[in-house]
């Protein structure tokens, strides 16, 4: 899983400004400008995609669509996850994961499970899932946290390889590289925090400021898995002030707007959310 080491982008999916369709064109050209842009592998279909609001059949086909356009130049994580352990089992069986790495499962949401319900949810979708799977904790969104004891049961299950944290909990991070399998993946879900927790055990990122800003955080990131940590926090400072305007109105408004003034791809988002403020694209253009 050494391909996995390294900076993943959480690719946005883009969409049509006019009737908000998916705008595959967009897609291949967002796909290019990150693989040009040296990142290590692309996460398709994460939460960062909007994937609460794609079909089933828009799934399919941006699945499709990416395979066949990257074709075999990085690897590509497939995002399956949800909060009916049987439907996401479902999802998994019936999805065509050939050519894909892993798949990544965000914690159920909104159930807010106990620990030992998390546990046997993700026991389960590993034992029906053909490829490996990496957790994704993200207590912001979910509601609920995967603990570091939890993280660390899961991590002995053979198809289970890694995580993903976003708890933005340093603490709990370092419990897990302290008690985890030598080959378990510790990956940064947040992306100030990749320097962090590369120095003491992670293994890279999976961003949403990457698909803006590629090359700058690739570059960072192979410096801190070389150990030149002033190298990386260099490049970390200079994204330090975009950081916070990715979120300020939801992810990925923000991020939509930089690679719209990049002029990669639109910024259309889809509802709930919305288009982003006018005051937010001056200050995010100020900054670019």
């Amino acid at each position: 899983m050494h391909k996995l080491h390294g900076t993943g982008v959480a690719l946005v999916t883009p969409f049509s400004p006019t009737d908000f369709s998916v705008d595959y064109a967009a897609l291949r050209r967002l796909l290019d400008f990150v693989i040009d842009g040296g990142v290590e592998y692309i996460v398709i279909n994460g939460t960062t995609a909007e994937s609460p609001t794609t079909t089933t059949e828009e799934k399919a086909e941006i699945l499709r669509v990416a395979k066949e356009h990257v074709a075999g130049r990085v690897p590509l994580v497939y995002g399956i996850g949800g909060n009916d352990t049987a439907a996401v089992e479902r999802t998994i069986r019936s999805t065509d994961l050939e050519g894909i790495t892993a798949i990544l499962s965000a914690s159920p949401y909104y159930n807010k499970p106990t620990q030992r319900g998390i546990v046997a949810h993700y026991q389960r979708l590993a034992d029906a899932a053909p490829v490996p799977v990496l957790l994704y904790n993200v207590p912001g969104r979910t509601a609920s946290n995967i603990s570091a004891e939890t993280t660390l049961t899961l991590a002995q299950h053979p198809n289970i390889i890694g995580t993903k944290e976003a708890s933005g909990n340093v603490e709990q991070c370092m419990q897990i590289a302290a008690g985890k399998p030598t080959d378990f993946l510790l990956i940064s879900g947040d992306d100030m925090l990749t320097t962090p927790l590369i120095s003491f055990g992670g293994v890279g990122i999976i961003s949403v400021l990457a698909n803006a800003f590629p090359r700058k955080f690739s570059d960072m990131t192979r410096h801190a898995l070389a150990g030149d940590y002033a190298a990386a926090s260099k490049l970390l400072f200079e994204l330090l002030p975009l950081n916070p305007l990715m979120y300020e109105e939801a992810n990925p408004v923000g991020v939509k707007v930089a690679l719209e003034l990049l002029e990669v791809i639109p910024g259309a988002v889809r509802l709930p959310l919305l288009e982003a403020s006018e005051g937010l694209k001056a200050r995010i253009k100020a900054l670019l």
